[in-house]
């Protein structure tokens, strides 16, 4: 069977513009013969991601943006509403993942799926809706850590704009003329300085002869020392044996004999307080002390007349003739001496 020239032209014509709306659907990101899973995602903004995007799992890409509108939800966060598509089959996402608007690489944008490890919470369908959340870019990541670097940076520049404004401020004319004067006093001082050390230099000379006798001095004194050495050790010993025998000394004993001692004293002390024993006795009662002072004034109103008056106790001859007194006997005269000898003149 012969074909026509036109039914060849038809064929070709219907197969040019198959090909052309595949490779039209294509270029928007659909799969060469279609049947792509098709899904729904919000954003706060589109994180500047064009039609056309990749979108990545795990660096991979597994399909494309779609397309990209503006809505008129007051939610901040459905501002952007992006269409994508899966091209690989039986690629399924399960619920929970999240997709992130964003860099891909240095160059490209795009959404980023990160799945849910955990499957039992089933899979999304193709056309249900996300919620995505938008990254930031190298260049946001870069802006925010070097802004308050600048600021710094700024502050610390108008800081020695500062300084550098005082300090032509100061150095006019008049500061010039003082920093000569400065510099001039500073070389008087150097001059002053280097005579100064000359001084010691000459002073430390002149002593270095004294010092050398000094050390002459305590050398000897520690030659004289080294001689002594027996000396000092015989009395270190005779220290340490006096030290021995005051440790070894029986103190206990001597203590305890005052301690006694003290005792027996109290004890005699207390009795005579309370009026037990002789000492007692005197000491508390009156009448016998009345007693004894009477007895002492009569023994010495005895005495006083047995010296003024001896005849009226003692009687003795003279040639045969008889003094008048009081006669006594030879016992009684014998006592009565005894007592005038224990008088004292």
């Amino acid at each position: 069977m012969k074909i026509s020239k036109e039914i060849k032209t038809g064929i070709i014509a219907i197969a040019a513009v198959g090909l052309l709306i595949a490779g039209v659907n294509f270029l928007k990101g659909n799969s060469f013969f279609g049947g792509d899973d098709v899904y729904t995602v919000y954003f706060p903004n589109s994180g500047g991601v064009a039609v056309s995007g990749s979108v990545i799992v795990n660096g991979v890409t597994v399909g494309k943006v779609l397309s990209i509108d503006l809505t008129n939800s007051k939610d901040s966060t459905r501002k952007v509403v992006m269409t994508f598509n899966i091209q690989e089959r039986n690629f399924k996402i399960p619920r929970g993942s999240v997709i992130e608007a964003g860099a891909i690489d240095l160059f490209n944008k795009g959404l980023i799926l990160k799945m849910n490890p955990d499957l039992t919470g089933g899979f999304f369908k193709p056309g249900d809706e996300f919620q995505g959340i938008v990254s930031i870019d190298i260049t946001s990541q870069v802006k925010a850590y070097a802004d308050p670097l600048v600021q710094k940076v700024q502050v610390a520049l108008s800081s020695i704009d500062n300084m550098v404004n005082s300090l032509s401020a100061f150095w006019d004319t008049t500061a010039t003329s003082q920093l000569k004067g400065s510099m001039k006093e500073l070389q008087t001082a150097i001059h002053k300085l280097g005579n100064v050390a000359g001084e010691v230099e000459g002073m430390l000379i002149s002593e270095k002869v004294k010092f050398a006798k000094i050390m002459t001095n305590v050398e000897s004194i520690t030659l004289n020392l080294k001689k002594s050495n027996e000396e000092v050790s015989s009395i270190i010993g005779n220290t340490k044996k006096l030290t021995d025998d005051l440790v070894t000394a029986d103190f206990k004993t001597v203590i305890s004999n005052a301690s006694q001692t003290l005792k027996n004293l109290n004890a005699v002390l207390d009795n005579a307080q309370k009026g037990n024993g002789s000492l007692g006795k005197l000491l508390n009662d009156e009448k016998l002390y009345n007693e004894l002072v009477g007895t002492n004034n009569d023994l010495q109103n005895l005495v006083t007349d047995l010296t003024l008056h001896p005849e009226r106790y003692i009687h003795f001859s003279v040639l045969g003739s008889k003094t008048k007194g009081l006669p006594l006997t030879g016992n009684e005269e014998k006592k009565l001496r005894k007592l005038l000898d224990s008088i004292p003149d």
